[in-house]
């Protein structure tokens, strides 16, 4: 990071197993990151220090990098406001959780004020327990799994966890396409992906909805025929899938290649511009459950499309949207409190209620969940639109 906010009478000679101990609650940490005013009248002399993880690299590297993205244009944006200004670290976990692990260790020991990632649920049940240890406040902006929250009262989360999304797509889907059957397949070797099939399965008990075959796969699979031509052999109206974008693009694509027409049902890692870019006329008609969608008339969601696509030059997707939010988020507890102290975010974190964002207004509940409305989509056209 470009600033560490450390002691240097305490710290500055000691040894590095000490800089756990010293890097987190300094003096000088205080005094430097506590302001005056509130809400928009506050303004902290210090820069804030944000830290963020992101797979930019690795299996989701497709939402790394959109993440990545728009939390910088959301501090950008946010330094412009004035009063309080976001000193941000990106780093690239490579969809590692060791690697992530090590981020999180040094984030914590350079005195960050709160940390932004990682992006699989996967790799946030191994890294939060870390910074729950060294009261060391996360924001999640792309863990839908559950337990997440369960590791700490220090995590927290703006993105809506799979039991708050599949159910209102596994209903949806029933009453658009009369679902009676259905086949499901997930990979098993993912928390994500393993939370989003026991969201499917529950949401599909509770709609009286058929499973008359599950099929497991791995996240690094690529070649899906053997089991598609399991599906052709039942008498499924569709195809429930929970998996990341990887299997997402070819399972798709390979069901319509051997001709399966059958409506196929995604969780949230088909929630992606790359499964239309990639798929193609084969994504036609893939219904996904969403916490946004960019047809919002949303006047925050309006502006970030605009800012996002002029500086990136292409458009974002829910992961990056879900990113900008959880930016917006924070700075709301910041100012909330006009300080950036670990523990003073973590307090005003706690007393989010109605905050608008690009997502639309967010609370955090009294679990640190995420509370804001979510939508069903279906590709049409090559781009996703609300399900009617």
């Amino acid at each position: 990071m470009g600033r560490k906010f450390l002691s240097a009478t305490a710290c500055g000679s000691a040894l590095l197993l000490a800089l756990t101990a010293c890097g987190s609650s300094s003096e000088s940490e205080d005094v430097a990151l506590t302001g005056s005013g509130t809400g928009a009248e506050c303004t902290i002399d210090a820069e804030v220090p944000i830290a963020a993880t992101f797979g930019l690299t690795g299996a989701a590297a497709q939402y790394g990098q959109g993440q990545k993205n728009a939390l910088g244009l959301a501090v950008k944006n946010l330094n412009k406001a004035g009063g309080v200004t976001y000193d941000l670290t990106v780093e690239d976990s490579q969809t590692d959780p060791q690697q992530a692990i090590q981020l999180f260790e040094g984030f914590i020991n350079d005195g960050a004020s709160i940390i932004v990632g990682p992006t699989l649920s996967n790799t946030a049940k191994q890294t939060d327990p870390v910074a729950q240890e060294n009261q060391t406040p996360v924001m999640g902006v792309s863990n839908t799994a559950s337990g997440i929250t369960e590791i700490g009262d220090y995590i927290f989360r703006v993105s809506l966890t799979e039991e708050a999304v599949i159910p209102q797509t596994v209903e949806a889907a029933k009453e658009s396409l009369g679902l009676e059957k259905v086949v499901v397949m997930y990979s098993n070797d993912d928390a994500f992906t393993e939370s989003g099939y026991q969201a499917f399965v529950a949401a599909l008990e509770e709609n009286n909805v058929e499973i008359v075959e599950t099929l497991t796969f791995s996240k690094s699979d690529t070649d899906f025929r053997a089991l598609l031509d399991q599906v052709k052999g039942t008498d499924a109206d569709a195809i429930v899938v929970s998996g990341l974008i990887e299997a997402a693009v070819p399972l798709v694509t390979q069901a319509r290649d051997i001709g399966i027409d059958l409506p196929i049902i995604g969780g949230n890692g088909f929630n992606s511009p790359a499964l239309i870019e990639s798929a193609g006329k084969a994504a036609e008609g893939v219904i996904v459950g969403a916490a946004w969608n960019s047809a919002s008339d949303n006047p925050q969601n309006t502006k970030f499309l605009e800012d996002y696509t002029a500086a990136y030059d292409g458009q974002p997707d829910q992961f990056a949207a879900q990113a900008y939010a959880g930016m917006q988020v924070i700075d709301h507890a910041v100012r909330a409190g006009c300080s950036g102290e670990r523990e003073d975010i973590k307090k005003n974190l706690g007393n989010i209620e109605d905050v608008p964002t690009v997502l639309g207004e967010v609370t955090l509940n009294e679990n640190r969940d995420a509370e804001h409305e979510a939508l069903v989509q279906v590709v049409e056209n090559g781009k996703f639109t609300i399900l009617d």
